[in-house]
């Protein structure tokens, strides 16, 4: 059997991602567990875990079963989402031709993600870029779902009021 999720708890799993800590959605329960690089180290050791401290043998356990059982999926991870494509694809919807242009330039080369913010400051249009990225990694968690036939619940208009 597998619970509903909401897409905004799947949302915001997504966002407490790092390169080291991997977010898994345990599908009887609809709960998200993170699990780091380090723990899923421990797992596959086959060691004993007594001298880890309670709060991380649990997460290595749960990283064990992840590795055993198909009770879990793991969420897309920064690869996968690409907020790189997402501001570029921001970028280019702006209608002002000349602030499309000066925001899509900026994005080039070293310093893309600072200079993004800077410009977005700059134009007054950072409510625009968070809804934007927003329904974006809504998008994505809606086709994650429905890919993995992961029953949810669309509880963003909800959010918004």
């Amino acid at each position: 059997m597998k619970a509903k999720v909401k897409l905004s708890t799947v949302v915001d799993a997504m966002e407490m991602q790092s390169d080291e800590t991997h977010q898994y959605l345990h599908i009887p329960t609809g709960e998200f567990r993170a699990v780091t690089d380090e723990e899923f180290s421990y797992a596959e050791e086959d060691e004993p875990l007594d001298d880890l401290p309670d709060w991380q043998r649990e997460v290595v356990e749960v990283a064990q079963r992840i590795l055993q059982t198909d009770e879990y999926i793991q969420l897309p991870d920064k690869y996968e989402i690409h907020e790189y494509q997402i501001m570029e694809r921001f970028c280019l919807s702006i209608d002002d031709d000349e602030m499309r242009n000066d925001m899509y330039n900026a994005i080039k080369g070293k310093g893309a993600f600072r200079m993004f913010k800077d410009k977005i400051h700059y134009y007054g249009i950072e409510q625009d870029w968070y809804r934007y990225r927003d329904d974006t990694f809504y998008e994505i968690a809606r086709e994650w779902c429905e890919y993995n036939e992961i029953p949810y619940i669309d509880d963003r208009e909800k959010q918004e009021n």
